[in-house]
């Protein structure tokens, strides 16, 4: 069967009555689309406290926490990556864009987490009573990042109020979603205060994504028997932890505590990857501090100017 050609659209902000929230006729049939549904480091942009920053009083320059969704338009499956602070306007939107076909809660088939620090899963705090109520939403999560849900209030009381149903993963082990669909986590190095930390290669019968927004390092990988070269040659399109653009973000603080693969630096690594790899990558998971985030800014331009692209929220990819 010929592979699916790529198809996308991209909208400047996550907030419906823009065009970039009616999903009509965006694209001609595709049955399985992957969705940006956010792009900011765990704590969104703006973030608390930093009153100067100008996406206060202009709501295109909000970001909101790194999120993704994958449609199955023919089965109506929906499945979220990542359940974030920002989870209300995020469902919100993907209603809008690929509204839900099916009854099951909320219109989700299953959240995907890849670790336990706030950005990632605090989201599933909208699922309990208090909001939405659902009822055994599946959760899928490493051993660690379950015993953390379900040892650890108020987490504990989705798990035994039966609003989430937690399904386990195993490293490097597909979990099979039907329809020709899986999921693979691949753990890599992080801050695993609570939880391991993965990443999560999403395929299709004809494309695969790669979902990583938050690693310490690319060469600390290998000791998990992986690396970035090899994972971006299974892949189609890659989404890559693009936290801070160098280490001159944030002044007075040491940023060697705060390890992730700069993005300037991946840019240099990749640079030795043929035309083909490089195009592949997408930066997602920008810090507030981090000038990429900035369309017009000078880094910006440089990070085009090499060739390189940023992942952007309303950018929909047809994988099948």
């Amino acid at each position: 069967m010929r592979r699916a050609a790529l198809k996308f659209v991209s909208g400047a902000a996550l907030i419906c009555g823009l065009s970039a929230c009616n999903g009509e006729d965006v694209i001609q049939n595709c049955e399985v689309e992957f969705i940006i549904l956010g792009t900011a480091q765990d704590a969104g942009s703006p973030q608390i406290g930093n009153n100067d920053d100008p996406a206060w009083k202009d709501r295109f320059l909000k970001s909101h926490a790194t999120s993704a969704a994958l449609v199955n338009h023919q089965s109506g499956a929906r499945y979220l990556f990542e359940a974030t602070p920002d989870m209300r306007e995020q469902l919100y939107t993907l209603d809008m864009l690929a509204p839900p076909k099916t009854d099951v809660a909320l219109g989700i088939s299953g959240i995907f987490l890849t670790h336990a620090h706030i950005g990632h899963y605090a989201g599933l705090m909208f699922l309990g009573h208090e909001s939405a109520g659902t009822k055994d939403l599946p959760v899928y999560a490493m051993p660690r990042m379950a015993g953390y849900l379900t040892q650890n209030g108020p987490w504990s009381q989705l798990v035994d109020f039966g609003n989430i149903s937690l399904q386990p993963l195993s490293a490097s082990k597909a979990a099979e979603l039907g329809g020709s669909l899986s999921v693979t986590p691949y753990q890599v190095p992080h801050r695993d205060e609570f939880s391991e930390t993965v990443g999560f290669e999403i395929a299709s019968s004809h494309k695969a994504v790669l979902f990583l927004p938050d690693i310490d390092s690319w060469d600390e990988w290998e000791n998990y028997g992986q690396t970035i070269e090899t994972r971006l040659a299974e892949v189609d399109y890659a989404f890559l932890d693009a936290t801070f653009y160098d280490d001159k973000e944030l002044p007075g603080r040491d940023m060697s505590a705060i390890p992730h693969p700069r993005l300037k630096d991946s840019m240099d690594r990749f640079d030795k990857l043929p035309k083909l790899e490089r195009d592949k990558v997408r930066f997602i998971h920008l810090n507030h501090t981090n000038p990429a985030r900035f369309e017009n800014s000078d880094i910006s331009k440089e990070i085009a100017r090499r060739g390189y692209k940023l992942a952007k929220a309303g950018q929909r990819y047809c994988l099948d």
